[in-house]
């Protein structure tokens, strides 16, 4: 049986560029998420890269977006030698 995540690999660009097509200052998406305007960009920036699944899903909502516009892309680990 699959485990749920336990923490969300974000992209923050792609955050800010979503929040900011939808006309959204940072305060105004925070409050919708229910996180704080710090939080949301310390996620923008990249300082923080990793949301746990409440505030992802409430994030996710608020921008009315999909994990394939909000989530990193999948990187291949690296190969042995």
């Amino acid at each position: 049986m699959a485990q749920p995540e336990t923490t969300y690999l974000v992209d923050g660009t792609a955050i800010c560029t979503k929040r900011m097509t939808a006309g959204m200052e940072v305060q105004q998406l925070a409050e919708a998420a229910g996180i704080t305007a710090s939080y949301l960009r310390k996620i923008e920036r990249g300082v923080r890269t990793r949301m746990r699944p409440g505030p992802y899903q409430a994030l996710r909502a608020a921008l009315n977006a999909n994990d394939d516009e909000l989530l990193a892309p999948q990187q291949d680990p690296p190969e042995r030698k």
